[in-house]
């Protein structure tokens, strides 16, 4: 069985000229092996979409840590949600794991935005109508789940992204972008990411109009032979 390598990156920035940006991604090791990602987009902008996003990730990573399989844990985070604040405030849930027990990449996503997978050459869109936690009752994830194999990339947005231009009636075509930094799908997803957001940001003029965050999680061929776990991070203060 060929060893893999799972590789993750975010890139992301508030809206121009706000105090603070409502997305917010954390990650957390699963306790029975693999790593979860998890991204949220609080609804509007600032401070206080900044703490509904935390809020939502902080009962979520509780959760995937205490061991609660990821289609639970989005419920549950719904049903806190909608608890906490009477059904009057919501939030975009995306959850990306990476789950050595199955083998298998599982998304569970609450949000108006498509997720792209690649695998195998192909590209393709999850788009699955979904709603986002905090307001409905009984509201659910739309769940995908895939084997790990190498070359597998998954690549998570929040609406800065997707809506970059669309005030000057321009169009973010992210499987371009993609295409034109990843063509070969050997490029580092760090790399990756940064081209997406650098791609938006030109469509707005360097001034985002919301919020925008990238998550790009990448399995790859292991190339050499340590078992060391690396964690890189780059935060502007």
């Amino acid at each position: 069985m060929t060893r893999l390598e799972i590789q993750a990156a975010v890139a992301k920035v508030g809206k121009y000229a706000s105090s603070e940006s409502g997305d917010t991604v954390e990650m957390v090791e699963r306790p029975h092996g693999g790593i979860s990602l998890v991204v949220v987009d609080g609804q509007r902008s600032g401070r206080s979409a900044k703490s509904i996003s935390n809020l939502v990730a902080r009962k979520a990573l509780s959760l995937l840590a205490e061991g609660v399989r990821d289609g639970a844990v989005a419920r549950a985070t719904h049903d806190y949600l909608r608890t906490l604040r009477g059904g009057k405030v919501s939030a975009e849930l995306t959850i990306v794991s990476v789950d050595l027990v199955t083998r298998t990449l599982v998304i569970s996503r609450n949000s108006r935005c498509p997720i792209l997978v690649r695998r195998n050459g192909a590209q393709e869109w999850l788009s699955e109508a979904c709603e986002a936690v905090g307001i409905h009752p009984n509201t659910k994830p739309a769940i995908t789940e895939i084997p790990l194999e190498a070359g597998l990339t998954v690549s998570v947005f929040t609406d800065g992204i997707l809506t970059a231009g669309s005030r000057k009636g321009h169009k973010m075509d992210v499987e371009a972008v993609i295409g034109e930094i990843d063509g070969a799908g050997v490029t580092p997803v760090q790399a990756l990411a940064d081209g997406i957001l650098a791609a938006a940001l030109a469509l707005d003029d360097q001034r985002p109009q919301d919020d925008c965050a990238v998550l790009v999680v990448k399995l790859v061929a292991k190339s050499h032979d340590d078992d060391i776990r690396r964690l890189a991070v780059s935060f502007p203060i």
